[in-house]
């Protein structure tokens, strides 16, 4: 993972905000609204000390943002990160904002952070991080104000550690507080690769919009992390791409025959998490990997990937953005002129929050579903969401990206004004 430095995590918010700025002068917001829903509704920062192993005390810096409650408690993941900044978690609480509405969950946006290397910190030493952190935030938690969820370095077992930590303070169970869990502790069947599947759905509304076949269509996948590896999977199973190219924080591979990616995905779990040493494909870079003349390329690891200046070679027939953020304002407009059809992230990677809410839903009942339930309404929630995002650009004549924040920002704004919080 490249590292986000803090002018880079400033222009990502200042990213997010001129998305949100084109998209709202399509629609008719006063100015107070946009001003309002622009900006983050209450942030958190947090400093907290850790008894090392070694008997010494470190202080740990963290941050929540609940960005918008208009349609519902806030909801959004936890990320451990060594330069993770509040501007980072700004951005992303903003977009989880409009991800949630886009697909039409009762929910808000939020997200949060530890600015942490979990690679130098022992088991022991990451649960008392864990615990700390949600200690301290827990007054801002509930199933009704805020939920958190895995993100970036983040895992079932922390969520496991944090969800017993918020019950311990409070003093009884509440399962849908957390979600990401283990499935022992009320996770839900299909969480794991919901990301993933859900782009794959996307993909294939996308594909029948272009008059596209999706068996034997090549596919690049940037970042073979939890997001890209199951894309690479689910994109030969599902889809039946040709996965002909991945890559992680080693560089990438190319194959014109196609990987198998059941190997691809076993041979990761047994060399300390790589793919970019697998011994059968030519070796190029990431850069490289981004301009490949594919049929689907799906960005699903960093932030500013395609940018102003790669753009222009940019050759693929879709961009799939499995990650958030990945194209740049600038970037985007190029793509439009070259004909590109891009499938924006608040869409695109929804899947993880939709398949968390469908975990908070069966907390509550506290009866769960199978895996052919959990899919099939993943699918009806993203395929309806994109039929949303691809009639309101015809609409009004605008790119995708425009028209699935337009279809967001209606709904929250509507949501504002119906309690009165802003005309």
């Amino acid at each position: 993972m490249d590292k986000i430095t803090i002018e880079q995590s400033k222009t990502l918010f200042q990213m997010a905000q001129r998305q949100f700025d084109e998209a709202a002068a399509l629609l008719d917001l006063s100015s107070g609204m946009r001003a309002f829903l622009r900006v983050p509704m209450q942030e958190l920062h947090i400093r907290f000390p850790v008894r090392m192993d070694d008997g010494s005390t470190r202080v740990f810096e963290g941050f929540r943002v609940q960005y918008n409650s208009a349609r519902g408690p806030t909801k959004g993941g936890l990320r451990f990160h060594p330069e993770e900044t509040i501007d980072t978690v700004r951005a992303l609480a903003a977009w989880m904002t409009w991800k949630t509405a886009v697909v039409d969950l009762p929910l808000g946006g939020a997200k949060g952070g530890v600015v942490c290397d979990v690679k130098k910190l022992s088991v022991g030493e990451l649960e008392r991080v864990s615990r700390r952190y949600i200690r301290h935030i827990s007054r801002n938690l509930g199933v009704n104000e805020d939920i958190p969820a895995p993100d970036m370095y983040t895992t079932p077992q922390i969520m496991a550690w944090m969800l017993d930590e918020f019950e311990s303070i409070r003093g009884y169970s509440e399962f849908g507080v957390i979600t990401g869990k283990p499935l022992a502790l009320g996770g839900s069947i299909g969480r794991v690769d919901a990301t993933a599947r859900g782009g794959m759905y996307a993909i294939r509304e996308a594909a029948r919009v272009l008059g596209m076949h999706t068996a034997g269509a090549t596919m690049a996948v940037q970042g073979f992390g939890n997001v890209g590896k199951y894309t690479a999977t689910l994109g030969e199973e599902l889809l039946g791409c040709k996965v002909v190219a991945v890559s992680d924080i080693g560089g990438a591979l190319y194959n014109d025959k196609g990987f198998d990616t059941g190997e691809l995905f076993n041979y990761q779990m047994t060399h300390g998490g790589l793919v970019s040493t697998y011994p059968e494909g030519e070796r190029i870079s990431n850069k490289e990997l981004l301009e490949l003349e594919v049929d689907i390329l799906a960005p699903a690891a960093l932030e500013n990937v395609i940018t102003a200046e790669n753009a222009p070679r940019i050759k693929s027939k879709i961009v799939a953005e499995l990650a958030n953020g990945p194209t740049t304002p600038d970037a985007d407009a190029i793509l439009v002129d070259k004909g590109i059809y891009v499938i924006p992230d608040i869409l695109c990677n929804s899947g993880g929050v939709i398949v968390s809410n469908f975990e908070m839903v069966q907390n509550v009942y506290g009866y769960y579903w199978g895996t052919n339930r959990v899919h099939e309404r993943l699918d009806r929630k993203i395929s309806t969401a994109f039929i949303d995002m691809h009639q309101r650009a015809k609409e009004l004549g605008v790119n995708n990206r425009k028209a699935a924040y337009a279809v967001a920002i209606e709904r929250v704004a509507e949501a504002v004004r119906l309690r009165g919080w802003v005309d």
